[in-house]
């Protein structure tokens, strides 16, 4: 213990509470880890307040991160049924880190530290909300293992289990992890809480897990295990009813001697001391709040956290300490980095970066938890700071604390403070002065910094038919949000004028759905009757492409919206090569990239490597370019193995190497807009439309299901599959060199140059782009190669539609090239 007093001795007299260790490691004692105070709590007298847990009581972030990953070491040791000795000595150096001895603290965190070398203890990691949030990090941080926590947030997705703790202030825990497939296998799960009282929670937990994610190896790792003999021995039974492996782990153990009466002692001494929870602050007026905004990778394991979260963290946070200490200044005095209910491994890892800098640091974090304090030198919680809760909990709103930042009787205020705060919980408004940061402004001397990060929100489920779309529900999920209620369609001349002056992009609005007449239905019905054969020989060939050399079903990601009806091809011809194949639909916008929680959906699904993007065809490659550059960000910036692998049914623009076909013929999908994709819009992107954590936006039709053709246009494609069988052999047997050239790139580079354009976005090579320049833009003129104008008899209807002039050109790669004209005015 530190000074002659151990923080626990008031609760000792008062409430004749005795605390005694029967086992430590090193020279450890439990008086070393905990104090004591009295909870406000009608179902427990006492709390055991944790010293190294950075929650109740400020401490060194050294300290609070060795002693969790110390416990960790514990759990590895206790896997591999080995003694690494690092307990002995780990132990004797968190004694003297308590004792304030600075260069023990950074010796432990050097100690515990999990290397490479060591290879990976495939457990996962679960941390009980709220208290032991932070620590079950640290302990997965000395596996580099994955680890979860309970959460009392509710974030609209149904969870993967749920459990009760009995004695705690607020008693429902929801898992809630982006992936269920953490859950897999048969790997043990080690259960981390503060402290191991009664085991009950230990064994609901359990229990309730066993029953949809049955293994036979738990551990439980506890800081302090203070459990009776009989709570031992029930913990014993219920592992040999359950038939399985219950292994229990602690810092230090010992046991609580109470009282028969020590809950109505409590309950009297609460009622005679409770004007202490609002301690008088009249008059004090704090330093500036500062407002900076951070951006990290994961801000913790509400929703999971993974080995390669925590690299992504870990290069992150020398950046995010800097923001924090630039914001800072040079605080002449101790920095209190003050964490937020659940979120507290973060504000740890901040805390120790600061020290690094040379700050004095103390990390703490916020609480629901009442409790009474009392200004003694023997007692844990001398101070408490009260204020309204900001994190939208499922229990409602109410008290939220912050125990021991005040300064107690004898001692100094903080000279400044870092208040780390996901988004979601970010809800005060800023001139509210009984909100937490004018009352953590109140309490410390210098300025108070706001360090704001981005919760993770868990991507939203696929949308699927009937709900969305007219697709079946089993042939695509639309990874979308449903904007169908918004009014986003403008005049197609004004939307023209408004992308190509730069007052906004094109994906920020929807041209209004052109609805062709009588006769131009009539040239899609003659498309679909004269190309449905050679387009099912195309998907059987791409299909057939992507299976190959695959041992496992690849992940068919189409690109909304040409795409999808594609996609959905290909998964009926793989079916008929009984093959199951996944097949989900992503936004893709031209200088935006993917759709980020897309990807996120996908990764937590499946396995990022079989995924194989799906498009209708390939123009001059923008699209193609815009995956691959997007793909090659998003995987340095965390990479989890997605490639750029383009599966298209006709590349003449020889974008890809994987293609039905490199000639530019008519896909009668091109012909029309959502009534031939499953009566979904163009996707769309506007942060203001698409909730933080949704995915792109985009409308489903449903006014025009009279009109829609997708289901007869799948079903007339697929219905020739058998016929074209043997065609689709013969074309794989014959080799091909399948280099991509890009040859339409520089075909679409003359024609720019031959016009004086120099906006290559306004020249859309190919049958499918010519038609949608016609359908959707202000189209200039058309470009017909003379030997292909019986196939375009679509896009002649078209052009004479909308008075477009049509101009022949010989030696295109394409049919034809649509050009739209240039500063969107009508002729």
């Amino acid at each position: 213990m530190s000074g002659p007093v151990w923080t626990g001795e008031w609760v000792q007299r008062e409430l004749d509470v005795a605390v005694t260790t029967t086992g430590a490691a090193g020279s450890l004692d439990v008086a070393d880890l905990v104090g004591m105070a009295v909870r406000v709590n009608p179902r427990r007298a006492h709390l055991l307040v944790s010293r190294v847990l950075g929650k109740h009581v400020p401490a060194d972030p050294d300290v609070v991160r060795g002693a969790g990953m110390l416990l960790g070491r514990l759990v590895a040791d206790r896997l591999v049924g080995v003694d690494s000795g690092v307990a002995a000595t780990g132990g004797d150096l968190l004694a003297a880190a308590l004792r304030g001895d600075g260069a023990a603290a950074a010796q432990l965190v050097e100690l515990t530290r999990w290397t490479a070398d060591r290879g990976r203890c495939d457990v996962l990691v679960l941390g009980f909300a709220e208290t032991a949030t932070g620590l079950g990090h640290l302990v997965a941080d000395a596996l580099d293992a994955d680890v979860l926590h309970s959460t009392r947030r509710p974030v609209g997705m149904t969870p993967f289990g749920t459990f009760e703790e009995v004695h705690s202030h607020a008693t429902g825990h929801l898992l809630l992890p982006d992936d269920p497939a953490l859950f897999a296998g048969d790997r043990p799960i080690v259960l981390v809480d503060d402290e191991l009282s009664t085991g009950a929670t230990v064994m609901d937990t359990i229990r309730g897990l066993q029953a949809v994610a049955f293994r036979p190896r738990w551990v439980v790792a506890s800081l302090v295990d203070l459990r009776t003999g009989a709570a031992r021995d029930e913990l014993d039974r219920f592992a040999a009813d359950l038939g399985v492996q219950v292994d229990v782990v602690a810092l230090a153990g010992g046991v609580v001697g109470l009282p028969a009466d020590v809950l109505a002692r409590g309950t009297a001494l609460v009622a005679r001391r409770t004007a202490a929870l609002a301690p008088d602050r009249t008059g004090r007026h704090g330093g500036p709040v500062v407002e900076v905004h951070a951006d990290v990778p994961r801000d913790g394991g509400r929703h999971g956290f993974t080995p390669a979260h925590r690299r992504v963290l870990d290069a992150a946070l020398p950046r995010v300490a800097e923001q924090a200490h630039r914001a800072l200044g040079s605080p002449a005095g101790r920095v209190l980095v003050l964490g937020t209910e659940e979120l507290v491994h973060l504000p740890v890892r901040v805390a120790g970066e600061l020290a690094r800098r040379g700050l004095d640091v103390r990390v703490s974090s916020t609480t629901r938890s009442p409790v009474l304090p009392i200004d003694d030198p023997g007692y844990a919680v001398r101070t408490a700071l009260r204020f309204p809760s900001h994190d939208r909990p499922a229990d409602g709103p109410g008290p939220r604390f912050a125990y021991n930042v005040a300064p107690g009787a004898g001692s100094t205020s903080f000279a400044a403070a870092v208040l780390v705060v996901d988004d979601v919980s970010h809800d005060w408004a800023d001139d509210d002065p009984a909100a937490l940061p004018a009352v953590l402004a109140a309490a410390v001397d210098g300025p108070v910094v706001v360090l704001t990060v981005p919760s993770h929100r868990p991507p939203p489920q696929p949308l699927r038919g009937p709900d969305f779309g007219s697709y079946a529900p089993d042939e695509v999920g639309w990874l979308l949000t449903d904007l169908s209620d918004v009014p986003l369609e403008a005049p197609v001349e004004d939307r023209e004028r408004a992308i190509q002056s730069g007052r906004a992009h094109y994906s920020e609005s929807l041209p209004v759905e052109y609805q062709p007449g009588p006769a131009y239905l009539e040239l899609f019905e003659q498309a679909l009757a004269t190309s449905s054969a050679r387009l099912a020989e195309a998907v059987g060939v791409v299909t057939e492409r992507v299976l190959a050399g695959r041992s496992r079903p690849p992940v068919l990601v189409s690109l909304a919206r040409a795409g999808t009806p594609i996609g959905v091809l290909m998964r009926r011809w793989a079916a008929t090569q009984g093959v199951d194949v996944p097949h989900l639909t992503v936004s893709i916008v031209r200088d935006r990239g993917l759709d980020p929680r897309a990807l996120d959906h996908l990764a937590a699904h499946h396995d990022p490597a079989d995924v194989v993007f799906v498009d209708g065809w390939t123009g001059k490659g923008a699209i193609t370019r815009e995956l691959h550059a997007a793909v090659q960000e998003v995987e340095q910036a965390r990479p989890r193995g997605f490639r750029p692998e383009l599966a298209v049914v006709a590349d003449p623009g020889a974008c890809t190497g994987l293609f039905g076909t490199r000639e530019d013929f008519l896909i009668p999908s091109a012909c029309l807009n959502s009534t031939v994709s499953g009566l979904v819009s163009r996707t769309v992107l506007r942060a203001d439309l698409v909730p933080p954590g949704g995915y792109h936006g985009a409308k489903f039709y449903r006014e025009l299901a009279p009109q829609d053709v997708s289901g007869r246009f799948l079903d007339t494609v697929s219905d020739c599959f058998a016929a074209v069988v043997d065609d689709v052999a013969r074309t794989l047997a014959v080799p091909v060199d399948r280099t991509p050239t890009w040859a339409g790139w520089t075909a679409v580079e003359e024609v720019a140059a031959g016009f004086g354009i120099t906006d290559l976005n306004l020249v859309k090579p190919g049958v499918g782009e010519t038609t949608r320049v016609l359908l959707r833009r202000v189209p200039w003129k058309v470009l017909v190669r003379p030997d292909r104008t019986a196939e375009l008899a679509h896009v002649l209807h078209l052009a004479r539609d909308r008075g477009v002039e049509v101009e022949t050109r010989e030696g295109m790669p394409f049919s034809c090239i649509g050009v739209i004209r240039p500063g969107g005015e009508v002729a």
